[in-house]
């Protein structure tokens, strides 16, 4: 019966995203086929922010900085770099840097890109602090931001702050994002919209041209179909091995399974302004209902940890002293009868159409309906989610979220300011003046010691208002030929193949 099953999902995966048959590469070393769930929208960093597409940029562009596995700044295409003041910052550029097309990098690509940045609507809110950009000459270029900005060696390591040839994105013109050029270790070859992206080594790599001579991008939507494709050696790895897979891979002899902690958090969210929400007991009470460990173990088969924070253990800021929830229900009872709910109360949880979240939302329905709280899950398509929880529709509901800088700034400034209520982030709409102030102070520090503290006592009074109840800490994973090595998971989910080779 498993084998009848894999060949058919085989056959299904084959046929909706046009694999290639195992016979066509078992064996093959010159090419390293990754399959995800979904294809690049554009492979242009300042028209998107979506993960599928940042997973093959990051293999073609690279950044002023970048972080290492614990999420320290080490250097990029910026060899080192000097605080002038507490506004401006000189970057020293590497010397002799090839962009794909046969352009040296310069100083005023630099400029280009982020001058571009900050006049896109989608990812300008990551460069959002910088005032001006000026060239000092070829190989130095000076970054000065409005007032003092902690974060911005953080921002700057982000996909979308990847730097572009000017030359080559005039001549594109808006045909830039299906023709990208970087400095990154593997070029642009060719793109079937909805099934492939295919790259090559770039030979004039300033990090040394790749031991793997091309990579190809596959996009298999369905979780199994991807598993099983891994299965039969029709791709070498798999992002996102879902939980019902994830047994499967990791006990076949010819594959392997690496997992660790993301930068994500999964979270239950309240609309404060909305009774009886606006009581902090009530908030509490749910908190004190909900059993994390449940949720990790039935749901995502072990795949997180459970959460204290908003903002994941791998984010600089990150807080092990805020206060971590663990179920007690005689807590909640009280609780809720100080509040006034002592009989429970009917509500309802907005969730987006995803399986995982929905399997969540219903375990938590469960443990609920202990206190006499009956929660209904309206499952909402995700753009009208999206446009309901900014427009403060939904009483509570569920979401996630990525702290893709690994600063808390990124985590905490979004969710938890009173600027950012809506469509900006903060759909509980939450408001606290001492958040705000010390969201501030800890944004205009460069001083880590200080953020790091204003950012611990944040931790410490968003566990106790909680307009959030922060569920898991969520890992994330791939799976793998056992002969594919140099392949690590990067904290924000962006892989890069810089490395990977295959042995024996």
């Amino acid at each position: 019966m498993r084998k009848l099953k894999v060949a058919i999902a085989s056959c299904a995966a084959m046929l909706l995203a046009a694999c290639s048959s195992p016979q066509d590469t078992a064996g093959v070393r010159d090419t390293v086929i990754v399959a995800q769930r979904s294809d690049a929208k554009t492979l242009d960093p300042h028209a998107t922010n979506d993960q599928p597409s940042s997973r093959v940029a990051v293999q073609i562009y690279s950044q002023l900085v970048e972080t290492d596995s614990d999420m320290n700044i080490v250097p990029g295409l910026a060899e080192s770099w000097e605080q002038l003041d507490d506004t401006t910052v000189l970057f020293n550029l590497r010397k002799g840097v090839k962009f794909h097309n046969g352009e040296e990098l310069k100083a005023t690509d630099v400029k280009f890109t982020l001058d571009r940045m900050i006049a896109s609507p989608t990812v300008a809110h990551i460069v959002g602090a910088i005032e001006s950009i000026a060239v000092v000459d070829d190989y130095r270029v000076k970054v000065t931001t409005s007032e003092p900005f902690g974060p911005l060696l953080y921002h700057l390591t982000h996909t979308a702050s990847s730097i572009l040839n000017e030359k080559a994105v005039t001549e594109a013109g808006d045909n830039y994002g299906q023709n990208p050029v970087g400095t990154g270790p593997y070029e642009f070859v060719s793109w079937s919209v909805g099934d492939s992206v295919t790259l090559k080594a770039f030979d004039d790599y300033y990090g040394g041209r790749q031991e793997v001579p091309n990579a190809i991008f596959r996009n298999i939507a369905e979780g199994t179909n991807r598993a099983i494709a891994l299965e039969t050696g029709e791709v070498h790895i798999a992002y996102d091995i879902e939980p019902i897979d994830k047994d499967t891979v990791n006990n076949h002899k010819n594959l392997k399974l690496i997992e660790g902690e993301s930068l994500s958090i999964t979270y239950f969210g309240f609309n404060v302004n909305k009774a009886p929400y606006d009581n902090v007991k009530v908030r509490q009470a749910i908190a004190y209902a909900i059993n994390t460990p449940d949720i990790i173990d039935a749901v995502i088969m072990g795949g997180g940890l459970p959460a204290n924070s908003p903002i994941s253990t791998r984010v600089f800021g990150h807080s092990p002293e805020a206060k971590q929830y663990e179920q007690n229900y005689d807590k909640a009872r009280q609780l809720l009868k100080e509040a006034g709910y002592e009989d429970g109360f009917s509500t309802t949880l907005w969730v987006s159409d995803n399986p995982v979240r929905i399997q969540i939302a219903q375990v938590i329905q469960a443990q609920l309906r202990e206190l006499n709280i009956h929660m209904a899950i309206d499952v909402v398509e995700w753009g009208a989610f999206l446009d309901g929880t900014s427009r403060g529709d939904h009483e509570t509901f569920m979401m996630g979220w990525v702290t893709v800088t690994g600063d808390a700034d990124y985590g905490l400034y979004a969710l938890f300011n009173s600027n950012t209520q809506g469509g900006a982030g903060n759909r509980s709409f939450y408001s606290n003046p001492q958040i705000d102030a010390r969201l501030e102070a800890a944004r205009v520090s460069s001083d880590m010691e200080e953020r790091r503290k204003l950012y611990g006592d944040i931790q410490m009074t968003l566990q106790e208002e909680l307009p959030t109840i922060s569920i898991f800490n969520e890992f994330q994973n791939a799976g793998m030929q056992e002969n594919v090595k140099g392949f690590e998971l990067a904290p924000a989910g962006h892989h890069k193949l810089r490395g990977v080779r295959f042995e024996g």
